[in-house]
């Protein structure tokens, strides 16, 4: 999805609940000025922030990705994975992380499963974030830092992570090469 779409969706959202810029910065903890530079700017925020204002606004993470009917059994080919949006670190801002939604496109979801794409790069800013919910990852190729709370863990191929996501964490690439993971975030209503 372009990132233009996801602040159009938060603009119209804030604009049926009658929400200003100033209400949605105290409602989500979240700075005006960020929110602001997100929304003029059409910068996709982070994970963390994202769902922070779609708690705010009273929709599930997806409302902002997708809004199409779907059925059951939901089936994402891996020729169909469409880049949702990238996370930007370093100087240059260039790409740390490319997520992919395997739920887009099916409305009645509980959980955001995605396939992250992990660049060297996302090593250069750790900014830690924090949600309510849990988290399930997947370690699929490479390896992996995650920053929990004050602990450091590595996390190889194969491996698996199950944790609570309102303790502040990270994800980053432990290497000079790409690492990919398969992730499962799920927000209680």
């Amino acid at each position: 999805m372009q990132t233009g779409k996801v602040s159009k969706r938060i603009e119209d959202f804030m604009e049926k609940r009658d929400i200003s810029i100033e209400q949605l910065a105290e409602l989500t903890s979240l700075d005006k000025a960020f929110l602001q530079t997100m929304l003029n700017e059409s910068i996709y925020p982070p994970l963390g922030p994202l769902m922070k204002i779609a708690r705010a606004l009273g929709v599930r993470l997806g409302t902002f990705l997708d809004d199409q009917e779907s059925s059951d059994p939901f089936i994402v080919r891996r020729s169909e994975k469409e880049a949702e949006f990238n996370v930007l670190a370093g100087e240059g801002k260039s790409n740390a992380l490319t997520f992919y939604s395997l739920g887009k496109g099916k409305t009645d979801r509980h959980m955001e499963p995605f396939f992250v794409e992990i660049m060297p790069e996302s090593a250069k800013e750790k900014n830690l974030s924090s949600h309510e919910g849990e988290e399930f990852i997947v370690v699929h190729k490479g390896t992996i830092e995650m920053l929990y709370g004050n602990e450091v863990y590595i996390l190889n191929e194969g491996d698996t992570v199950y944790y609570n996501s309102i303790v502040p964490h990270y994800i980053s690439c432990a290497g000079d090469e790409k690492a990919e993971i398969h992730a499962v975030i799920y927000i209680p209503e």
